[in-house]
């Protein structure tokens, strides 16, 4: 599919041989903030997981997609979360595992990939973020591509005994 495919990275469906990656990400406890992730997840209910993760999206609401270079080599994972077919919108969440590997502009072309493929081809009226306040790598991400900060959520995760406010951001399909 050339819609998923930029020119350093692509996106791609899930397959049963990132068991191993998507284990790491999930239970890597330096990232379960950005999930609300309380307990690690076991390869087990990874493994169905990804038996179910072939599922169209307008059934299971969501369609998550790894980062991939053209070596084939697994960089991260972006979401699309609880879409909405009806209102013709759906959250969006990205990470890209290897610090080393963030902030060279992979991210950006995924999140371009996933916002050309929701408005044309799943017909989306919008796409929204949920970021940490303190959080700025995300917030120039998703500011420079065009999310708009439309509102704050006050204490609105706990993490580490304290409570953190969270920023939302829409981006509309105009």
């Amino acid at each position: 599919m050339i819609t998923l495919k930029g020119e350093h990275i692509y996106l791609r469906a899930l397959e049963p041989e990132d068991l191993e990656f998507i284990h790491t990400i999930e239970n890597d406890e330096s990232i379960w903030e950005l999930s609300n992730t309380l307990v690690p997840y076991s390869k087990f209910l990874i493994r169905q997981y990804l038996e179910q993760s072939q599922k169209d999206i307008f059934e299971v609401k969501q369609l998550r997609l790894v980062i991939s270079s053209y070596e084939n080599e697994a960089l991260g994972m972006i979401d699309l979360f609880d879409f909405d077919f009806k209102n013709a919108r759906a959250g969006v969440g990205i990470l890209v595992r290897d610090h080393e590997k963030r902030q060279m502009g992979y991210g950006r072309e995924a999140l371009q990939l996933l916002i050309n493929y929701s408005f044309n081809h799943l017909d989306l009226h919008q796409l929204y973020c949920n970021v940490s306040e303190g959080n700025q790598a995300s917030i120039k991400l998703f500011e420079g591509q065009g999310f708009v900060k439309i509102g704050l959520k006050k204490d609105w995760n706990y993490v580490n005994g304290a409570f953190k406010n969270e920023y939302i951001y829409q981006l509309l399909n105009n």
